[in-house]
């Protein structure tokens, strides 16, 4: 089809109609919006400067409504100021410091205790250390107080001269947790009552899920030793036990605790439960050396909640030291956690706390110095024990009184020709000559056993009375650690079976054993056997490898406690025991018609089935 020349034309004059159609609406809306904009900006400005006006006056209304909405935890209000606050409470022995966070202490100070570096000893330091429990918030789901910003109600002081102060934390329907903090004049112990209202809507069982966890630092010189005095103690079910610390481990409690303790070497850590734990678990690890920690401890404890919405858990939490004074006056068998006994000789801390501790506090109060006191009780207790030493020596005179009649039956009992002791037979015809002369195989023993319950007593006992720590004598800077008078650093094998350094009282324990041990030797029956005749130079020196790591009030114990021995032996032997008499006595007992007892009876019977059987052998029946 064609297109005619009026129609192409009519069809260009609508095309540029058009455009200029889009030219001019295009430069009348750009000139609209530039207005729009213009007056908009106008608006913009004017507004942005009455907000900023708004702004300077209500920031603070503004900065703490931001604050809150970061901070609820469902219905719960918290501080409203958004800062971790510290408060403390002190007395004469201990300075707490108090955190708003958790509403749980941060640390403890003890005013009377320096630590190796000379600055105060600072219990629960450092962010590991908690005390915190789970409860229900109705918009958060379970949260943990550790976390949340509690509010102070104040601090106060109370009739009783005791200061107390309490955190709160709680939502619009009444729900709260209260934290109350009481410390009394002269006492470690900080009491905690957490109050309850709406504990059947906080918590689920009835129970309550709290978290402890302490961190040890190193308090002493030694970080080794410190770490083998330290324990993971615990009273369950009314019994008290203990656990080494070792590189760590853990404990699972199904039996009620009142109880849980960290005790290294001279302090503690605790926390009780008035109305127990129904069952914990508490788990430790030992960090690295370089760490100067010496453990850190978690402590999962379920407490039983009761008496409805509103309740109260009373709780404590002791901060000192281990001393058994301070301890026995809780009433709660905390005085177990000082180690004075423990095994097979647990026995022995009934001696330390009933005979050896009240003499030794009585000695302190009236002597300035600490050396003195153990030498004048060492002296005490070697002359109370001294009739067993008599009975101990005078058993061995008898017998060397009766050497040379026991050298007749060896030769008696001897091969001729091979030198070989029938001991059966000259066993028996020695338990014969002893009967006639009425001197019994263990008097010389007993004594000697009788006196090891005092040996381990005083072993324990100046290991952990921290009586002793700080306290200086001679040389030693620190009865309660090592004595050094020159240390030579590490050097493979010596530093582990010696240590890196030399103990002087050490060495003056183990020289006085040893002239104790070389003076026994010439009465002795049988020096001639090569154990006995090496023995006495044996122990000696493996005192010098034990000793040289103990506390140096226990080598000077050992020290003052060999030379009185060495003194009393010379003098009964030498002007009490009458030689001539003793074989006057021996002469006499021999007329008079022998009763062995039951003990000797048994041993003559065995001796002579023995001598049967092998007679028997001999003759091939």
């Amino acid at each position: 089809m064609g297109m005619d020349r009026n129609t192409v034309i009519g069809f260009v004059l609508i095309g540029a109609l058009l455009i200029a159609m889009f030219v001019i609406n295009s430069r009348s809306n750009q000139a609209y919006l530039a207005e729009q904009k213009r007056v908009e900006d106008s608006i913009a400005a004017v507004k942005a400067k009455a907000d900023s006006i708004s702004r300077k006056a209500d920031a603070p209304k503004l900065d703490s409504l931001e604050k809150r909405k970061q901070q609820l935890p469902g219905a719960f209000i918290t501080d409203s100021s958004g800062v971790e606050r510290f408060d403390t409470l002190e007395n004469e022995l201990v300075r707490v410091v108090l955190t708003s966070k958790g509403g749980q202490p941060k640390q403890v100070e003890l005013k009377n205790f320096r630590n190796a570096e000379g600055k105060p000893v600072v219990l629960g330091k450092g962010g590991f250390n908690k005390l915190s429990y789970t409860f229900n918030a109705k918009d958060n789901g379970a949260l943990e107080t550790g976390n949340i910003l509690f509010s102070i109600s104040g601090k106060q002081n109370n009739a009783d001269k005791s200061g107390s102060i309490s955190y709160t934390l709680q939502d619009t329907t009444g729900k709260q947790l209260v934290h109350t903090y009481s410390l009394a004049p002269g006492s470690y112990m900080l009491d905690l009552k957490i109050s309850v209202s709406g504990a059947d809507k906080l918590f689920t069982n009835n129970a309550m899920n709290l978290f402890w966890q302490t961190e040890t630092d190193k308090a002493e010189n030694d970080l080794h030793y410190e770490r083998m005095q330290t324990h993971i103690c615990y009273l369950e079910n009314g019994n008290y036990d203990f656990e080494n610390l070792g590189s760590g481990d853990d404990k699972n409690f199904e039996k009620p605790v009142d109880w849980l303790a960290v005790k290294q070497q001279f302090f503690v850590s605790a926390i009780v439960a008035k109305n127990k734990m129904q069952s914990a678990i508490v788990k430790w690890t030992v960090p690295a050396d370089s760490l100067k920690i010496v453990a850190q401890t978690t402590a999962s404890c379920r407490i039983a909640i009761s008496g409805g919405a509103v309740t109260e858990i009373p709780l404590q939490l002791y901060y000192g030291p281990s001393d058994y004074n301070v301890l026995s006056k809780y009433n709660n068998k905390m005085e177990n956690i000082v180690p004075y006994g423990s095994g097979i000789f647990a026995f022995v801390k009934y001696i330390n706390r009933y005979f050896l501790l009240p003499i030794f506090d009585f000695l302190r109060e009236h002597i300035a110095s600490m050396g003195i006191v153990i030498l004048i009780l060492t002296l005490i207790i070697r002359l109370i024990t001294s009739p067993i030493l008599y009975k101990s020596y005078l058993s061995g005179a008898k017998m060397k009184a009766l050497k040379p009649e026991v050298d007749l039956l060896k030769a008696k009992f001897s091969d001729s020709k091979t030198g070989q002791l029938d001991q059966q037979g000259f066993g028996m015809e020695q338990m014969k000559l002893w009967k006639s002369a009425g001197v019994s195989p263990l008097g010389g023993c007993l004594p000697a056993l009788l006196q090891i319950p005092i040996f381990m007593s005083l072993y324990y006992f100046f290991q952990s009375n921290i009586s002793l720590r700080g306290e200086s004598f001679l040389w030693a800077k620190d009865l309660a650690a090592y004595d050094s008078i020159w240390t030579f650093g590490h050097v493979p094998l010596l530093s582990t079976l010696y240590g890196d350094h030399i103990s002087l009282f050490t060495i003056t324990a183990t020289l006085t054993s040893l002239i104790i041990s070389i003076y026994s030797m010439s009465s002795m029956q049988d020096n001639t056997n090569p154990v006995m005749k090496y023995m006495p130079y044996i122990f000696p020196i493996l005192l010098l490898g034990i000793f040289n790591n103990l506390p140096s009030a226990l080598t000077w114990y050992y020290t003052v406690s060999n030379t009185i021995t060495l003194i009393l032996q010379i003098i009964i032997q030498k002007y009490i025991i009458n030689h001539e008499k003793i074989l006057a006595q021996i002469e006499e007992n021999r007329k008079k018609p022998v009763k062995p007892n039951k003990f000797q009876e048994r041993l003559q019977a065995m001796q002579e089935t023995q001598k049967k059987l092998q007679e028997m052998k001999k003759t091939g029946k």
